[in-house]
């Protein structure tokens, strides 16, 4: 097994461990921030993972000063990280006075929507569609709490654990999704029934 890049088509350079180690950053366990910018103007979708950051002995003070700064001006440093041997994008955060460092993508790494292939919106949706998507969101509208959402994969192969530690017998039959309906005005009325319940 080999690791390579292809530069042409069929066309491949291959790449030994020594030779991708010799291209890894310089180890370093400092975080660079190289520009302040402000929070909002960073899109959700470059973030990848989250990380709080804790101040090394004697610089708790530091650490105190840099939190109270972006929190007050509503900034995030934008730099640079190594993490397991590879220079990671970050941006740094103040975090119920904390701070928290976000991995985050680069810009090659997403995807331009304008590349994409969908057909363009031709007219404007109804008025009375509109109208009863706008109520739906506003009935389902809330503060957004992370403890109201669970990850139910996960809670239905825990307990199809537990079950299968008992001996019970799994049935392995998958649930069946609802047919979908083309009648958007139907299915509006049938959410906003259900979201006022």
């Amino acid at each position: 097994m080999v690791k390579g890049f292809e530069v042409r088509s069929g066309e491949y350079v291959v790449l030994d461990d020594d030779e991708l180690k010799a291209a890894s950053a310089p180890k370093r366990k400092t975080v660079d921030i190289e520009h302040f910018v402000p929070r909002e103007q960073i899109d959700p979708d470059v973030y990848d993972r989250p990380y709080y950051l804790a101040p090394q002995d004697g610089g708790e003070e530091a650490y105190a000063v840099l939190a109270a700064a972006l929190r007050r001006t509503g900034r995030a440093g934008v730099g640079r990280v190594v993490l397991r041997s590879r220079e990671q994008l970050v941006a740094v955060v103040e975090a119920d006075q904390m701070l928290r460092l976000d991995t985050m993508r680069f810009a090659d790494e997403l995807v331009d929507p304008g590349t994409l292939d969908h057909p363009p919106l031709r007219r404007k949706p109804d008025a009375r569609l509109r109208k009863m998507a706008a109520q739906l969101i506003d009935g389902l509208s809330g503060k957004f709490q992370p403890s109201r959402y669970r990850d139910t994969y996960r809670d239905r192969v825990l307990d199809l654990v537990k079950r299968k530690a008992k001996g019970e017998e799994i049935d392995t039959e998958r649930a069946q999704a609802p047919a979908p309906s083309d009648d958007l005005m139907a299915a509006l009325e049938a959410s906003l029934k259900g979201s006022k319940r």
